[in-house]
């Protein structure tokens, strides 16, 4: 039978791995979405369009854009949490040494976790937008193609 440490033990470990799999999976959509913007640009500017397949390019590079950001908002280092709670590193880099060994003997676990846990559902919620973002920009991008397609 498991103890209770272990668990919170378990329990951190996996919320830690989830905020270290979210940037991964954010810093992969940042390298797709410059692909499709490079696309897009390379689409509107390679030769002439007509006017409407144009439009919905740049419509479609909107849509990349706020990707993006969205992208960087996650990915953006919080040495701050909401409500001004302070905890993990940029409150140890406040504390003088004995001070941060009073705090770590007396550290809260289950807490941290849950301020964890806060941060990594922040952060997938982020992510999710992005992904609809991006999906959302794929629908103008193909009725440009079909546009151009269809004014030769």
């Amino acid at each position: 039978m498991q103890t209770t440490t272990t668990h919170l033990d378990r329990a951190h470990a996996e919320v830690r791995a989830e905020i270290a799999r979210v940037d991964t999976k954010a810093g992969l959509l940042l390298a797709l979405e410059g692909a499709a913007a490079a696309g897009l640009w390379t689409a509107a500017t390679v030769r002439p369009l007509p006017a409407p397949a144009v439009a919905l390019l740049a419509v479609s590079g909107a849509f990349v854009v706020a990707a993006v950001v969205v992208l960087l908002l996650a990915v953006r280092p919080r040495l701050d949490s909401p409500g001004g709670v302070r905890h993990g590193f940029p409150l140890w880099a406040t504390l003088t040494p004995v001070e941060l060994g009073e705090h770590l003997a007396e550290q809260d676990l289950a807490a941290d976790i849950a301020g964890l846990a806060r941060l990594a559902t922040a952060k997938f919620g982020r992510l999710q937008h992005a992904v609809d973002l991006t999906l959302t920009a794929i629908a103008p991008a193909v009725l440009a193609v079909a546009a151009a397609l269809t004014a030769r």
